[in-house]
C-alpha cells in the first residue's frame, strides 16, 4: 500500500522547489476563464528535471494500480497529460492513446489518437485537475467510443467542490498525488509563504470566485 500523505508532502516539495507551482497571493494570476488566483500551477516542468519525473511517474503507475487495479490502455488528457500518460503506459507495459480537447478539423477528424476498443478498460492520466471538466470531456469521448473508463489519476488537484461534485456527477472516480490542502501546509512549514499569505490561500480555497470579487473590490 502506498504512503499517500508522505507522497502528497514529497510531490508538493518538488512542485514548489522548482516552481512548478507558484503561489501568489497578494498578485494573484489570471486564469483562462478570468478567475483570480493565488496559484500557478504547470507541471510540465516536471518533465525537465529526470529525478521528479521519475518519481512521478512511479507513483503514478503505483496510484492506478492500488485505486484501479487492472486495466488494460493507459489514455492521456491533451495537452499536459499526454506525457505523463506516456510515461505510466511504458511502466505498465500497456498500450498509450491521447484524447485531443476538440476534434482534429482535417484528415479523420479524430478525437481520440490511438487504438481504443470495444469494452477495454481504461484509466485517464491528466496533469492538473481545476473544475475537472477538460477531462471530463476526456471521460466521455472514451466511454462514447465504447471504452468502460477505470477513473482518473493526476499529479495535482486544486481540490474544488466543483471538480469533486462535477466528478460525482459523471459517475467517475479520481485519484492525485498530491493537493491544493497538502501544499499550501507545506508551503507553509517550510517558509515558502507566511501566516498571512497562508490565510489569504484558505480563503481562495473555500471561495475562490468570491475571493475573486472581493480582490477587485479592493
Amino acid at each position: 500500500m502506498i504512503n499517500k500523505s508522505e507522497i502528497e508532502q514529497k510531490v508538493a516539495e518538488f512542485l514548489l522547489q522548482i516552481k512548478a507551482i507558484k503561489l501568489q497571493p497578494k498578485k494573484p494570476f489570471t486564469w483562462a476563464s478570468g478567475l483570480k488566483s493565488p496559484i500557478y500551477c504547470d507541471n510540465r516542468i516536471t518533465l525537465s528535471h529526470p529525478t521528479i519525473r521519475t518519481y512521478i511517474r512511479q507513483n503514478l503507475t503505483a496510484l492506478v494500480q492500488e485505486e484501479f487495479g487492472s486495466v488494460g490502455l493507459v489514455a492521456g488528457v491533451a495537452t499536459a497529460g499526454i506525457p505523463q500518460g506516456a510515461l505510466v503506459a511504458q511502466e505498465l507495459g500497456l498500450p498509450f492513446a491521447y484524447v485531443r480537447a476538440k476534434a482534429k478539423e482535417h484528415g479523420t477528424g479524430s478525437l481520440i489518437e490511438g487504438e481504443v476498443f470495444d469494452g477495454q478498460r481504461v484509466v485517464l492520466v491528466e496533469d492538473l485537475i481545476s473544475t475537472g471538466k477538460s477531462s471530463l470531456q476526456a471521460v466521455e469521448a472514451l466511454r462514447q467510443a465504447g471504452c468502460d473508463v477505470a477513473g482518473l489519476v493526476g499529479i495535482f488537484s486544486y481540490g474544488l467542490d466543483e471538480a469533486t461534485q462535477n466528478f460525482k456527477n459523471a459517475k467517475c472516480r479520481f485519484a492525485t498525488l498530491s493537493n491544493y490542502d497538502a501544499l499550501i501546509n507545506y508551503a507553509s512549514e517550510h517558509r515558502f509563504i507566511n501566516k498571512e499569505d497562508l490565510e489569504l490561500l484558505r480563503k481562495w480555497r473555500d471561495n475562490p470566485a468570491e475571493w475573486g470579487t472581493r480582490l477587485q473590490a479592493q
